[in-house]
């Protein structure tokens, strides 16, 4: 009897936190599609942040009017306010499959389009003019940007740019006084169920140690301080060859659903034990344009039994305790490193938090849903983390705004090719990584 009750003071108690769902934003529920084009998101886009931007003109530029494209004279210094567009020589074209003649443009790499010809123009409601000078380069920026920028019409009719003002980061929402105890956030993603590369074994060791059945009670004791898991997309490959078009034999439809059902046993492991967040990515069976839908819970009948499961949109945005998680599954970011260059994936997602704009390439090389008043991926709020998934390696940052935002930034590498998972403490929003692996010395 005594052995029992030590037994039971012995058991371990998961941590609990407070968790608030805010992706009815990127929820497409009482829209109707009538056949409309997509100039009606960039003018919500281009209304939303000019009105964020004229407000900043006066503290950055006071001396200085705010003109048009039609209004601007040549010699008169001004800063006009509109939408960039990147005139690309190397862009893909679809009527280039169909043209007559074979393109004489030099083949290039096939993940990056840029050329040292790109031209960058800026249009409003007005019109667009040519842009010029040092300043803005071609090789930063991409379509779908609002920015407001400094300078002077020239006599050839460009606009020299002297400045440029970016929207910069966005309010955000006081970080909780620091918690004394240690609380944890566990990111995932490219698990890629059923691909080649996907080690069963590999995951069910990730899945022990969240679930407390890996090590000794210290390993025990930590993993009980586990909060939540994110799935960040790209968890199912389906075998490339099967969705042909053709009808489906019936072994091949099995062939079709082992993969899902795979994950869903994996899934239910995690969700009897904690709180799972499930996004859709790229190569999930989701709809393909921005914003991605939650999967189907009739895909998961074991994990979506529980309460604790939750299929999500992409992007995906929650609190935890509190604190503001922003992600996606990686498009935003692998989108913008075709049309741009950067130093690294980091640069990349800081640049999306001083634009203001989670996905600025949508609706142009990224594909979206044609909103009619409103502009999803507008960043209202800074997040305190921010992180995408499905990328090469495990890399994180922190940044500070101007008015003492903190931002914590986690590229999540794809687990099937790494076997790296990323851990966050929601104490200090400091990272650190777990790896597993199933090699065997002979």
């Amino acid at each position: 009897m005594e052995a029992m009750e030590m037994e039971s003071e012995k058991s371990l108690q998961r941590k609990q936190a407070t968790y608030t769902s805010l992706d009815e934003q990127f929820k497409i529920q009482k829209e109707t599609y009538r056949g409309q084009q997509y100039s009606q998101i960039y003018f919500a886009r281009l209304h939303l942040m000019r009105t964020l931007l004229h407000s900043l003109v006066p503290n950055l530029k006071p001396h200085l009017p705010v003109c048009t494209v039609l209004q601007l004279e040549q010699g008169k210094e001004c800063v006009i306010v509109g939408t960039l567009y990147k005139h690309m020589k190397l862009k893909p074209c679809v009527l280039d499959e169909y043209s007559k003649e074979r393109s004489v443009t030099p083949l290039v790499k096939p993940h990056n389009f840029m050329h040292p010809d790109d031209k960058l123009v800026l249009e409003d409601d007005s019109g667009r003019v040519k842009l010029a000078g040092s300043v803005l380069l071609p090789s930063v920026y991409v379509t779908g940007i609002v920015v407001a920028l400094h300078g002077e019409e020239t006599g050839a009719g460009d606009f020299l740019v002297q400045d440029v003002l970016e929207a910069g980061l966005a309010p955000q929402i006081e970080l909780p006084l620091k918690p004394r105890e240690d609380k944890y956030v566990v990111f995932v993603s490219g698990l890629s169920v059923g691909s080649s590369t996907f080690n069963p074994l590999q995951f069910q060791l990730l899945v022990d140690h969240i679930t407390g059945h890996l090590g000794d009670e210290k390993e025990q004791s930590i993993a009980a301080e586990i909060v939540h898991i994110v799935v960040a997309g790209n968890s199912i490959e389906i075998p490339s060859g099967l969705l042909n078009g053709q009808n489906l034999a019936s072994k091949d439809q099995s062939r079709l659903s082992e993969p899902v059902k795979e994950l869903d046993i994996l899934l239910t492991q995690i969700a009897a034990s904690l709180p799972l967040d499930i996004m859709p990515g790229p190569n999930d069976p989701a709809n393909f344009s921005l914003p991605q839908q939650p999967l189907h819970r009739c895909l998961f009948p074991g994990s979506s039994a529980y309460n604790t499961f939750r299929s999500c949109t992409n992007p995906h945005c929650f609190e935890l305790d509190n604190i503001r998680f922003l992600g996606t599954s990686g498009q935003n970011v692998d989108d913008l490193e075709k049309y741009s260059e950067a130093k690294d994936k980091i640069a990349f997602m800081e640049r999306t938090l001083r634009w203001r704009h989670l996905a600025p390439t949508a609706p142009n090389t990224l594909g979206c849903y044609p909103f009619t008043d409103r502009d999803p991926f507008f960043i209202e709020s800074c997040p305190h983390v921010y992180f995408v998934g499905n990328q090469d390696k495990y890399k994180t940052d922190l940044i500070k705004g101007s008015e003492g935002q903190l931002v914590r930034l986690i590229c999540i590498p794809k687990f099937c090719e790494t076997g790296v998972a990323v851990v966050l403490n929601l104490r200090n929003l400091e990272c650190h990584i777990l790896s597993f692996g199933t090699e065997f010395c002979s």
